[in-house]
């Protein structure tokens, strides 16, 4: 699914650059070459990027318990 029609992100492609760079939706746009043009997308691109760095964090939380 695309969440940035403007610059054809698509939702894989930022949750793959949330993991690689800091900060906020802007940010991971800058990391793909983009940056943010209507700016529509930037909520729903920051709630994306917040879930997958969750994810994330939580998975390697839970990697250092199991050892």
């Amino acid at each position: 699914m695309y969440t940035c029609i403007c610059n054809a992100i698509r939702e894989t492609d930022l949750r793959a650059a949330a993991l690689k760079s800091g900060g906020n939706a802007e940010s991971v746009y800058a990391a793909l070459g983009k940056r943010p043009n209507c700016g529509q997308c930037l909520g729903k691109a920051g709630e994306i990027i917040d879930q997958e760095r969750a994810g994330c964090a939580a998975m390697f939380s839970c990697e250092k318990v199991a050892i």
